[in-house]
């Protein structure tokens, strides 16, 4: 069987006409005609598409001896077709991440920081450490320098967010690479792999040795206001360590995306989007009790703990919402 009658029968196995494939192919009917009718031969990109779209294999589509139809092992049941990515579109992404991923990673680590103000001008007075201001004085600055670097932090976050809005797509569709694009991300995905261990081996270090200072300290009885110092020192040095990990997940993830591997592949992102409501109602939730408990108890050098212990029970909140809709 040749291509032209293997379109055709494809084509009629979905019950679709000539006019409803080329829509779905983004080409005219005319095209479809004539590849049916062994006039033309679609380019690679197309015989991709239909790969995708048909749920066959391209050596099924491309070799003449291969008779039976058989599903490709990463067709999806639904009929919308993948959509295309060019080299070019890939690079635009890949350069754009790239250039942001340092930002991104920058108001991270700034959001971490903006409590360290409050920790210090609140809590050291209350260890007996004279600052020369009165308490409410001292807690006023600490608000006032974290809601500053908070706000910094979001006029980071909203425009570069907007930069890549334009490429949600990756997230929530089907996607094909056309001819050679998935050499080019694996090769700058190759080229970034010992720079991104790197990065991620410091900050995970840091973040588990950042409570040292606290613990040694402690351990030798040292005056209250240096343990008020240290437990700010944590938040400084996690900081760093987090904004590492960042930058360095911004950039693998902008590959992953294109590949559709770990957390993108197709199966996942489907679970993704079917979490996210649940997942943004449970961040409402936590920063509603976050800014319920900082406000009843004016205890802002505290009641940042909500942050991690939030952090560390969404998975456990996501895998409840999936055995409840199960």
């Amino acid at each position: 069987m040749i291509l032209a009658d293997k379109i055709i029968t494809l084509r009629k196995k979905q019950g679709w006409s000539q006019e409803e494939l080329a829509e779905k192919l983004e080409v005219s009917r005319q095209s479809v005609s004539k590849w049916e009718g062994g006039l033309s031969v679609p380019d690679l990109n197309k015989i991709i598409a239909m790969s995708s779209l048909f749920g066959v294999s391209t050596d099924f589509l491309l070799k003449d001896e291969l008779e039976e139809i058989t599903p490709s092992e990463t067709a999806e049941t639904d009929d919308a077709p993948p959509h295309s990515v060019s080299a070019e579109e890939a690079n635009s992404y890949m350069d754009l991440v790239e250039k942001i991923a340092g930002r991104m990673a920058f108001a991270v680590m700034l959001c971490i920081l903006s409590p360290v103000c409050l920790i210090l001008l609140a809590g050291l007075p209350d260890e007996g450490f004279d600052l020369g201001i009165t308490p409410n004085v001292a807690v006023s600055i600490g608000l006032l320098v974290l809601f500053v670097l908070v706000g910094c932090a979001v006029a980071i976050f909203v425009p570069n967010g907007l930069a890549l809005s334009k490429y949600s797509y990756l997230d929530q569709e089907k996607i094909s690479l056309s001819y050679g694009v998935k050499g080019i991300v694996e090769k700058r995905q190759e080229a970034y792999a010992n720079h991104y261990r790197v990065m991620m081996t410091v900050g995970i270090l840091l973040c588990i040795f950042s409570a040292l200072p606290l613990v040694i300290l402690g351990a030798l009885e040292s005056e209250a206001w240096i343990l008020v110092a240290c437990t700010a020192l944590i938040l400084a040095i996690c900081s760093v360590g987090v904004s590492l990990m960042v930058r360095a997940s911004y950039r693998v993830g902008s590959y992953q995306r294109l590949l559709q591997t770990g957390e993108f592949s197709p199966k996942n992102k489907k679970k993704t989007k079917k979490n996210e409501a649940a997942e943004a109602a449970y961040w409402s939730f936590v920063t509603a009790l976050y800014l319920l408990i900082s406000f009843l108890t004016s205890a802002w050098h505290w009641t940042w703990i909500v942050w991690p212990v939030a952090a560390c029970l969404s998975p456990a909140f996501l895998y409840l919402v999936d055995q409840i809709k199960k």
